[in-house]
């Protein structure tokens, strides 16, 4: 269900079609939510016919149309009361976590292979996150820039700073993988030697 509330939250700030709602989801709160291109029409079909959605065909060239979707007022409350309840936490599928507790199966090399990629992978994370900070506290970021223009000017440091927010627990999250699997090299050294 996140993936609704992710497109309503995108939709609060003004209609976009199907194609903006995927782009924006890129480079936006996807960072956050990850939905593949394919999950976004189906969910947008299901929440028009939950009546949280308007679609309006707008014609697009010549001879194409685009759907562009409008924020209903059941949307809002229902994005509301999604906001107001509390979250439902679910287990965690870790697939790292669960390769780690078995890796006296791997050799070595693999391990140590496995923990580097892990570093590598993170860490690109951690530089693609700060990067958006970055862009956050400059108010760049085009999707923080939409949803300011919609916003009372009394709220905007409130927005920027909850959006901050959202984006230091990724980093926070990067630099903890990338600390995690330092140490397990610091293990695997203790081991088998360096």
């Amino acid at each position: 269900m996140s993936l609704r509330y992710a497109l309503l939250a995108l939709l609060r700030v003004g209609p976009m079609s199907g194609y903006d709602l995927q782009k924006q989801f890129q480079v936006s709160v996807g960072h956050l939510w990850h939905a593949p291109d394919s999950q976004i029409y189906p969910e947008l079909r299901k929440m028009e016919s939950d009546g949280l959605v308007v679609g309006e065909d707008q014609p697009r060239g010549e001879r194409g149309t685009r759907r562009v979707y409008h924020l209903t007022e059941e949307g809002e409350r229902d994005y509301v009361r999604w906001m107001e309840e509390p979250l439902a936490y679910q287990r965690v599928r870790e697939p790292a976590s669960l390769k780690a507790a078995y890796l006296e199966a791997a050799s070595p090399v693999a391990a140590r292979a496995f923990l580097d990629e892990h570093i590598r992978h993170w860490s690109g994370e951690l530089e693609q996150w700060e990067a958006e900070l970055e862009r956050i506290d400059a108010r760049v970021n085009p999707m923080l820039m939409r949803r300011l223009e919609a916003s009372a000017a009394a709220d905007h440091d409130r927005v920027v700073a909850f959006k901050r927010f959202g984006y230091e627990g990724l980093v926070d999250r990067a630099r903890a993988e990338i600390a995690w699997a330092e140490r397990g090299l610091t293990l695997l050294d203790r081991l088998y030697g360096a």
